[in-house]
């Protein structure tokens, strides 16, 4: 999750005066984006069936206690109790042709009055802590089988510009990652296919799993991977560098279709580097 940051130029922003001044602009920013849902024409998922479509397109699975610097590993057990609330909620969703997933939509506000805890969040590039932190790596999850399927991502934040964590049993490229906070920040997919899909999203003691499954196998096959990838020194400053590439491959002929860079990655490392190899 992500809060606000400095204005360009040093500027304090409005929400920063004041944790009442902070809770006002929330509250503003959520007014705004259901008027603006509201007015829209957007089709949004809300359709579950119980029985899984045939075809698996993706799964894949996050650990969901991982070393995280010196963050409080309480934070990462609520985080486990805040992922297996939001599980639910989206287990067995379709997106039918022509809607759009939304986050928290699907999942609703993340409140103490439910259940969550407080879990890590990121505000204004740095660690945190608030109620229902965690939900990022949800996204997450549901954003990296998205990248390997015909779905089109419509809204995505990320930490932009910044490397928080040394690298922990790692499966994704860096960069690939989201940024959700309730409910103006969201992450949002829409079906632009002739053919439903369907997200499966559990909880296990030790993982968050997922699965992106659909009606009829695709023709194309999609494959993301990194290159450049590493650290770099600028005027005395750390950064991971790289990009991040989508492949889409024709199934029958094995020929590439596309290669479209989805990610460039320049962020500043924030922690030690000690143990870096910096070119």
């Amino acid at each position: 999750m992500s809060g606000a940051g400095k204005q360009a130029g040093g500027r304090r922003l409005f929400c920063e005066l004041s944790p009442s001044a902070y809770a006002l602009s929330v509250k503003k920013c959520i007014f705004l984006r259901n008027l603006a849902d509201a007015c829209g024409r957007t089709r949004f998922a809300k359709t579950k069936q119980e029985e899984p479509l045939p075809v698996c397109i993706y799964k894949h699975t996050s650990l969901i206690r991982r070393k995280l610097g010196n963050v409080d590993a309480q934070l990462q057990e609520n985080k486990a109790v805040n992922l297996a609330l939001a599980a639910p909620k989206i287990d067995r969703l379709l997106i039918r042709p022509g809607e759009v997933f939304s986050f928290w939509r699907t999942v609703g506000s993340v409140t103490a009055a439910k259940g969550y805890q407080t879990g890590l969040t990121i505000r204004g590039g740095e660690p945190s802590s608030d109620i229902g932190g965690g939900m990022c790596q949800m996204t997450n999850l549901i954003h990296w089988m998205v990248l390997h399927s015909p779905l089109s991502v419509v809204e995505h934040h990320h930490h932009d510009g910044i490397d928080l964590f040394p690298d922990f049993g790692r499966k994704v490229p860096f960069g690939t990652g989201t940024s959700v906070f309730y409910n103006y920040i969201d992450y949002r997919v829409l079906n632009p296919t002739e053919q439903p899909f369907q997200l499966i999203v559990y909880t296990t003691d030790e993982y968050l799993c997922g699965e992106l499954r659909t009606t009829q196998p695709l023709p194309y096959a999609y494959h993301i991977s990194c290159e450049g990838e590493g650290f770099v020194r600028e005027d005395g400053v750390v950064y991971r560098v790289g990009q991040v590439f989508r492949t889409v491959v024709d199934k029958r002929t094995g020929d590439t279709l596309s290669k479209v860079c989805i990610k460039q990655n320049h962020a500043r490392v924030l922690y030690d580097t000690a143990a870096l190899e910096v070119r």
